[in-house]
């Protein structure tokens, strides 16, 4: 039993899972990302829109997710995110009842994520890093919310790329100053006053609070 549970226990971690023998998996990666490309590419403009899982309908970063996807639906935006609950069901939420493409990116967890309701385009992905090369390859800016370490994971790997010039420069808009100040406060402080980062790079993205300035913003630096 307890090797039964170690075994397990050891199947959830997925890319440790994958070994020499056991190259067949690919087969399912490679299904995962042809998958992926069908349906997305047929999706233009849109934006990437991350944020906390466990945010309810009642809270204040629930509803200005909700608000801006459905701003962003308004003026011919396809909203995009992870599918979960929180603040992706809010964003899925106000893009589907403006009557915009509404695209849920789920993502096969032992706990904690279940696909939302409100997603009108669905797809189901076992492993993070071809989910991820979806949010980036089909979204012409990304808004990221309050969040935990999922958020901050998107945030960091999206400006570590335009950084690096890896894809091309697209908007990052960062809700709310009050959750995002402390850390730019620190990247200021201690990053660029350490050399560990240049001037230029406090520009790859942008803090806003209101949902119009935002979704102004991004008429103004998308070429739809």
């Amino acid at each position: 039993m307890v090797k039964e549970r170690a075994h397990n226990d050891e199947q959830q971690y997925l890319v440790d899972a994958i070994k020499a023998g056991e190259s067949w998996r690919m087969f399912r990666i490679l299904a995962e990302f042809v998958e992926g490309f069908e349906e997305l590419g047929k999706i233009y403009p849109a934006v990437s829109m991350f944020g906390s899982a466990r945010a309810q309908p009642g809270d204040p970063i629930y509803q200005k997710a909700e608000a801006i996807a459905r701003k962003c639906a308004e003026h011919g935006y396809a909203v995009i995110t992870g599918g979960g609950g929180g603040v992706m069901e809010a964003a899925n939420k106000g893009a589907a009842e403006a009557g915009g493409v509404s695209v849920g990116l789920n993502i096969e967890l032992p706990f904690e994520q279940v696909p939302n309701s409100y997603a009108n385009v669905r797809l189901s992905f076992r492993y993070f890093f071809v989910r991820k090369v979806m949010f980036v390859k089909y979204a012409q800016a990304y808004i990221i919310l309050p969040g935990g370490f999922g958020t901050l994971d998107e945030l960091f790997e999206s400006i570590t790329m335009i950084q690096t010039r890896k894809i091309k420069p697209f908007p990052v808009f960062l809700v709310d100053s009050s959750y995002w100040g402390g850390l730019m406060d620190w990247i200021r402080s201690t990053l660029l006053a350490q050399d560990k980062i240049s001037p230029e790079d406090l520009d790859i993205f942008r803090i806003m609070d209101d949902p119009d300035q935002i979704v102004h913003a991004l008429g103004r630096t998308v070429i739809a």
